[in-house]
């Protein structure tokens, strides 16, 4: 037999035979990941590495003279709550006191003079902060301090503070309290699924260490990793979402085969020999859906953004050591829980007791998939029609898809600085955003560029889009200039995305634009907004395009077959939209707001759609490869195509289900987050597995097959092969005449 001959039929026959080695070896290489990662640290994403499109362009101009956008906290000073209006005195004499003790402090750069809101109801001071403006979050504490220190000196006023690094500390923190209470949720819903599947405490365990033991080796991989493809942060919420949902999936398909293997044998074969059945079908099965997540995952690579290729990172290297760790360790475990299992039994026969009853592990459909199942045997046409027609209609709100980048207005409100925040922009609605633009020209221009950006700034002085305020600066060395604009709007207004487009393609072509020689470029709040969206959109086609490559070449791959190569595309492209139209059903719109716990922006994270695509495609693999696998199983030991579909996907019915439940509730733990984008990711992904599972692996998928019948195998000749060796063995003597 050729597949007994296989890596993972060598691998598992190696490790069953020597266990102990195996699982002290898998323990030694989980901490040594994670030591070595420990020890070389995260290398983190810098502010350089986030540049994108023209407004990435414009800051690394600015930031070559020195002007390169800085973070910056703002200490608002109001009345507080209930005492009526505010002492200007007071409120003047807290400022001062926030301004001495700030500018005292080694994290800040300056402090400007205090600034009174237009009614008198509000006092702002502005502290611009050292170092690079992602940074900023790691050095705010001490100005935090300083802030409530002043408030327990005016327990009549109330002064707080808010800005980007504040936010982001915020942010941080709730993303790691969301990550906490997934991981509650997470962990023992999977732990009560699997112990409804096997019965058993030791078996239902060795999934979910595994996974667990797997994440933790892979979190240690991406910090080496980091100081190639810097980290911006998210690769750990990555690694858990992935990292749990395939490390229990593949030591699911592999326990499952196990046991039905050891049920087949009847306690003729060792635990050994069970292990390597179970290896030369659900080991190969294994390892090439985990090829197929890893290379899925790797094409994100292509969209050349840090995010991207953290979230690429992490998904590839978690789930390459979930593949080795089921081919690995998982056969040593099982080999001795199959030891076990034997000398349990032999020292009950031994007392003189009868063997303990087994339980049954049938390999054919459950009640519920035969009756699933039966309908589409019979009408293969109706159920493909009707099962069509319905994901093309979820797929339907697609067509008015809205992408935008999710700006710090669409951050949680139970972040405190968030309300902060929301105050800040009332008073002072000139902070919502802003257009800083830049030129870089030879210094001796210096005097015409700095005349034509002022004849810029009085242009637009008077639009309404802006407020009217504007400021100048030049690098000492006089070769880079930038006017900064400030825009009463949030990036995400319309008003500020028309006006970012009319400075660019009006008043910087007829000011600045006819100074020879000069290089100019809009950066700032509402540029980076619109930047990042449309560098997504560009490099959309070009994954989108590697994406079905890879699964099409994967999927010939494996079953040597070009028609199913072309089904697998069609089949994740239909389950990615209906899903992806379920998602602008649900956050394009507020009815659902109450029921997800979300305040809709009327959008859809740029990011989500490509990051679903993309662990979409990797992930469905796991079902096409485990429930064809099946299928050609059969089809292999001469059952006719109709027979072998109907058994295939039945006998892999109950694993998929149980794999879908798995993954589902993981993926909806992340629907739980605060973080909006986090939250239409776990969404989308649970929404996405429910119907890959259930609509397309039980019903769409076989009655395309159960139509194509003999032309699924295209243009193998192995199936073919097989069913004539089937009709032309003898047949036995009794059945003959």
């Amino acid at each position: 037999m050729d597949d007994m001959k296989n890596l993972p039929v060598r691998m598992a026959r190696w490790s069953a035979a020597h266990p102990w080695r195996s699982i002290v070896g898998w323990f030694v290489f989980v901490v040594l990941c994670l030591g070595i990662g420990i020890t070389v640290g995260t290398n983190a994403a810098t502010t350089e590495d986030f540049r994108i499109g023209e407004a990435g362009r414009g800051e690394a101009i600015a930031a070559e003279g020195g002007l390169q956008q800085r973070p910056v906290e703002h200490v608002l000073i109001t009345a507080k709550p209930g005492t009526g209006k505010l002492d200007i005195a007071a409120a003047d004499s807290a400022a001062a006191d926030v301004a001495a003790r700030m500018g005292k402090l080694p994290e800040v750069l300056s402090v400007t003079d205090p600034v009174r809101g237009a009614d008198n109801t509000t006092v702002r001071v502005t502290v611009t902060m050292k170092g690079p403006e992602l940074d900023g979050k790691e050095h705010v504490d001490p100005l935090l301090e300083q802030t409530a220190a002043v408030q327990k000196a005016n327990p009549g006023l109330r002064v707080e503070e808010t800005g980007s690094p504040s936010i982001s500390k915020g942010v941080d923190k709730l993303r790691g309290d969301d990550l906490a209470r997934t991981e509650m949720i997470a962990l023992p819903v999977t732990l009560i699924t699997l112990l409804l599947v096997f019965s058993s405490v030791a078996m239902a365990l060795v999934p979910l260490l595994l996974a667990l033991s797997s994440i933790a080796a892979a979190v240690g991989l991406t910090m080496v990793a980091s100081h190639v493809f810097p980290d911006n942060g998210i690769s750990t919420n990555i690694i858990l979402l992935i990292g749990l949902a395939v490390g229990v999936d593949y030591t699911l398909f592999y326990l499952k085969r196990e046991r039905e293997e050891r049920a087949r044998a009847g306690g003729k074969l060792s635990p050994q020999a069970v292990v390597e059945l179970a290896a030369a079908t659900s080991g190969r099965a294994v390892v090439i859906s985990g090829l197929a997540v890893a290379v899925s995952s790797a094409t994100l690579y292509l969209a050349d953004d840090v995010i991207f290729s953290s979230i690429a990172t992490g998904a590839v290297l978690v789930t390459l050591v979930a593949v080795v760790s089921s081919l690995t360790v998982l056969p040593a475990l099982l080999a001795k829980l199959g030891m076990r299992a034997e000398r349990r039994a032999e020292r009950r026969a031994a007392r003189g007791l009868a063997p303990k009853k087994q339980k049954t592990h049938k390999t054919g459909p459950g009640r519920l998939t035969a009756a699933v199942l039966r309908p589409v045997a019979k009408h293969p046409v109706a159920a493909l029609t009707v099962t069509v027609v319905a994901l093309l209609a979820l797929a339907a709100p697609v067509l008015g898809l809205k992408l935008t980048d999710m700006g710090r207005e669409t951050h949680s409100r139970s972040i405190a600085t968030m309300q902060v925040y929301d105050r800040l922009n009332a008073a002072y609605p000139e902070l919502k955003s802003m257009h800083q633009v830049v030129v870089r020209a030879d210094a001796d221009r210096s005097p015409e560029v700095t005349a034509a950006l002022r004849e810029l700034a009085a242009d637009v002085k008077d639009d309404p889009r802006l407020s009217g305020t504007s400021q100048l600066t030049t690098s000492p060395d006089e070769r880079i200039s930038m006017l900064q604009l400030q825009v009463p709007h949030h990036v995400s207004s319309d008003k500020a995305q028309s006006s970012l487009k009319d400075i660019r393609d009006t008043y910087l072509p007829e000011t600045v634009g006819q100074v020879k020689g000069a290089e100019t470029a809009v950066t700032g709040d509402v540029a980076r907004y619109t930047d990042y969206p449309a560098h997504q959109e560009q490099k959309l086609p070009l994954i989108i395009g590697a994406l079905l490559l890879v699964t099409f070449a994967m999927t010939v791959w494996a079953f040597r077959s070009v028609v199913l190569g072309l089904v697998g595309i069609l089949l994740n492209l239909l389950s990615a939209a209906a899903s992806l139209g379920i998602l602008v059903m649900v956050f394009q719109h507020t009815w659902a707001e109450g029921l997800v716990d979300f305040t809709s922006t009327g959008s859809i994270g740029t990011r989500v759609p490509l990051f679903l695509f993309v662990i979409l495609f990797g992930l469905s693999m796991d079902y096409q490869v485990f429930v064809i696998s099946r299928v050609r199983e059969a089809a292999l030991r001469g059952v006719p195509t109709r027979k072998a579909v109907i058994e295939g996907v039945g006998s892999s019915a109950g694993v998929v289900t149980s794999a879908a439940v798995i993954m589902v509730t993981v993926f909806a733990s992340f629907a739980a987050l605060h973080i909006i984008e986090m939250k239409q990711i776990g969404f989308s992904l649970a929404v996405a597995v429910l119907l890959d599972a259930f609509v397309i692996r039980m019903l769409v998928l076989p009655s395309l097959m159960l139509l194509l019948g003999e032309a699924n195998w295209w243009p193998s000749r192995g199936v073919r092969r097989a069913r004539r060796s089937t009709e032309q063995a003898p047949r036995p003597l009794e059945s003959v005449g």
